[in-house]
């Protein structure tokens, strides 16, 4: 075939990379991530078999060897391919092969995955040679871009793309790509300039140029609008910057006396601006802006950073264990577990699982160790290194440098915040494909004006080899997961409709085609099955038996990826317990499990001796054991580890008062409805209980805490609502006894009138 049919073929396919973007796919197990990436790995899978045979027939257009007897060199390219080398390294000397190689279903950033990225990038550098190329490029980027903030801004500010963080780099790109575009104008009009002389016709060119150009500042309008709905803080940091950087950079650079000025007074402008804002967090006006108000809450006291902050030194101090290929690439939590910090609970009770660092080079030094972080780096100074000789040898204008610099110092700065997904690797590739091309346009398009051919012998064979090797990987690493991804939906669907054999089979039949992603999908049946143990124990005995001993063997294939992972242990052990249970009527099975659920659970606490939860976990086995001292003595123990805690303290008071150790347990819940988590209380006879004690002792205030989590367990209850609105009363909460009055009239009809006069009572009619 002739180059221009390849080069054709080749960028039509990185057209349609862009409608990965918008899959969602509801039958698949985390839609947003699986979805876009398994669409984009077949894509880039089908192209390389056209760009193999391209760069084979065409030696003057590969991105590397020679051209007319030079030497092709793009430190870019070598920095990347040095970075996924050194990611691959890592993961052979993971302590996690599996998830290194495959990755997880949520995240997807497996080293699999991820070198698609890099392939696509040589696609990107080998086909798209001219200026008009690279306009269309960004144009289908931006259109996508716009599409997806639209979806933003009018349906969900998540959008097509699953979360907002992902959003706001998406857009911050594509933000660039528009001013880019617009700077990348001619100075005059396409249309001939008006024949009339003077400052008529001046203003007829340039009111023309300003037509052309403000569709792409609608865009940039539009990108920032989303950035209002986003509230992403490591967004308008890295934005900021790249503001302030680009109106520095104008004023130094720029040869227009104006534009200097203009600068200069913008930044000043932004500067005074962010001043008074931290100055006056609380002044109507930033608590009024959306962007003003989440600026303000960027504090090394919010919540967040500290949860982070947390991580970041747990990587911290893992590192000198595995200083250069760290601990396998993508396997954060096992660092994040093994120096988990109690005090995380007191700035958040949820999301204590990190699989990520949050921060783009913490989770590659401790991943994949200093290695591939100085080769991570290498890729930027390469870029900046081109950026920098492209403008003094007037290959790249002043514009296109700085508008380069600045969006990718607003990439960098985000990522010290989150981490890549499929959409900010995808525009870091344009990015680092369009430098490529700056550096190389003169290159490009000789060759491409040079080459032409028919097809040939050699050329079938190599389409149809790569064809069939394609195709296979196609199938064995996409179509497969993708059926695995479908079984698995459909078997917690079965589970939602109470149908745990049909459950059992859908599952089955999901992880019979045996992908390397079966992790996830064993883990979401195995997380199933411990926390249906009651319903398990309600239909025939040996279905139960057989569903739990199957569970059993789910979890120990996951624990045998990687016998150090606390979270897979943990999984293992409980599933032991729900099979001891299931086998209670047989002392020896009952043994059998339960000894190994106890060894299972010490395995995970010692992979994570500061996580809270595991030791809830340990009790419950304890206590299927009828072991009630230990339950209660690791209960105290895992209170002690943060007594800030309020689930911590909330289950001890539970196995303290039903094991009637009432010390211990009131004191306990004492201490849990102070710290507000009367939401861990359960079941109601825990709650009237708990009242009784309270009432014995004439301690409203905690009375009420409990009769106001006993209406919203049992919101039809009359009876606790009129016991409420007394309550209230009586401590002097006027609004909320009238309230609570009537919602027991609402219930309750026949307690219209004595309601009614209780209500004027304390309106003082």
């Amino acid at each position: 075939m002739s180059l221009k049919i390849y080069l054709n073929i080749l960028k039509i396919g990185v057209y349609l990379s862009f409608l990965s973007v918008f899959l969602v796919f509801t039958n698949l197990l985390f839609p947003y991530i699986t979805s876009k990436q398994i669409f984009f790995n077949i894509l880039v899978e089908i192209l390389m078999v056209f760009w193999l045979a391209l760069i084979i027939k065409y030696p003057e257009v590969r991105p590397f060897g020679k051209f007319r007897g030079e030497p092709k060199k793009s430190l870019i390219t070598y920095g990347l391919a040095a970075f996924f080398a050194a990611l691959l390294v890592s993961t052979i000397f993971s302590v996690d092969f599996n998830l290194s190689f495959w990755g997880d279903i949520e995240r997807m950033l497996g080293w699999f995955h991820v070198v698609h990225f890099f392939l696509y990038y040589l696609v990107i550098i080998t086909v798209f040679r001219g200026s008009k190329d690279w306009r269309n490029l960004f144009i289908v980027s931006i259109a996508a871009a716009v599409l997806v903030s639209f979806y933003s801004l009018f349906k969900t500010p998540y959008s097509t793309i699953g979360n907002t963080a992902y959003v706001s780099g998406y857009v911050i790109f594509n933000l660039y790509f528009a001013l880019i575009l617009f700077f990348s104008l001619p100075l005059r009009p396409a249309w001939p300039a008006s024949k009339q002389a003077g400052r008529y016709g001046e203003a007829q060119n340039k009111g023309g140029a300003w037509l052309i150009g403000a569709p792409y500042l609608i865009v940039v309008f539009i990108m920032l609008s989303v950035l209002k709905v986003t509230h992403t803080r490591g967004a308008y940091v890295g934005l900021g910057v790249s503001f302030i950087l680009f109106f520095i950079l104008f004023a130094f650079y720029s040869k227009s006396k104006k534009v200097k000025i203009y600068s200069v007074l913008s930044l000043a402008a932004i500067v005074a601006v962010a001043g008074l804002v931290f100055m006056f967090p609380q002044s109507k006006i930033a608590a009024n802006t959306p962007v003003l108000n989440t600026i303000t809450q960027i504090s090394s006291k919010a919540s967040t950073f500290q949860t982070r902050l947390i991580s970041w030194k747990a990587a911290l101090k893992d590192l000198p264990s595995h200083i250069f290929w760290g601990t396998g690439y993508g396997n954060f939590a096992i660092t994040f577990d093994k120096y988990f910090d109690p005090k995380f609970y007191s700035y958040t009770p949820t999301e204590t699982y990190f699989d990520r660092a949050h921060n783009n080079l913490v989770d590659i030094a401790s991943t994949a160790g200093l290695m591939s972080l100085l080769a991570y780096f290498s890729i930027f100074t390469a870029a900046g290194y081109y950026l920098v000789k492209g403008k003094k040898q007037n290959k790249i204008s002043v514009n296109e440098f700085i508008l380069l610099i600045c969006v990718l110092v607003a990439y960098f700065i985000q990522n010290l915040a989150v981490f890549d997904s499929l959409v900010t690797y995808i525009s870091l590739m344009l990015t680092l494909g369009y430098i490529y091309w700056l550096m190389n346009r003169d290159e490009a398009e000789a060759a491409e004006a040079d080459a032409a051919g028919g097809l040939t012998n050699k050329e079938l064979a190599v389409l149809v080899i790569t064809g069939l090797v394609a195709l296979a990987i196609v199938y064995q690493y996409n179509v497969k997961p993708l059926m695995m991804l479908d079984g698995t939906i459909k078997g917690q669907m079965k589970f939602s409709q109470g149908n745990l054999t049909g459950g059992e089979e859908e599952y089955k039949k999901a992880l019979s085609h045996e992908t390397g992603l079966d992790r996830d999908s064993r883990a979401s049946f195995i997380n199933a099955i411990n926390a249906m143990q009651g319903s398990l124990l309600s239909i025939d005995k040996s279905e139960a038996k057989e569903i739990a001993d199957y569970t059993v063997s789910l979890a120990e294939a996951n624990v045998k990826l990687n016998p150090s992972d606390s979270m897979m242990q943990m999984q293992l052990a409980l599933a032991l317990n729900t099979a001891a249970a299931i086998n209670g009527d047989d002392a020896r099975k009952f043994s059998f499990y339960s000894d190994r659920a106890l060894a299972a659970i010490d395995e995970s606490i010692k992979a994570s001796p500061g996580r809270v939860t595991i030791y809830f976990s340990k009790a419950q086995i304890y206590l299927a054991r009828n072991e009630k001292d230990r339950a209660i003595e690791t209960l105290k123990y895992a209170y002690g580890l943060n007594e800030n805690y309020a689930e911590a303290a909330c289950y001890l008071a539970k196995a303290a008062i039903y094991l009637e150790e009432q010390d211990v347990g009131y004191s306990a819940l004492d201490k849990c409805l102070d710290l507000s988590g009367s939401a861990y209380l359960n079941p109601i006879d825990l709650i009237k209980i708990a009242i009784n004690h309270y009432n014995e002792k004439k301690d409203l205030p905690h009375m009420l805490i409990l009769y106001e989590r006993w209406t919203d367990m049992e919101p039809s209850n009359v009876k606790v609502w009129v016991n409420l609105s007394l309550l209230y009363e009586q401590v002097g909460k006027k609004d909320q006894a009238i309230n609570a009055a009537k919602k027991a009239m609402e219930l309750d009809a026949s307690l219209k009138q004595s309601a009614e006069e209780f209500i004027w009572k304390l309106e003082g009619k």
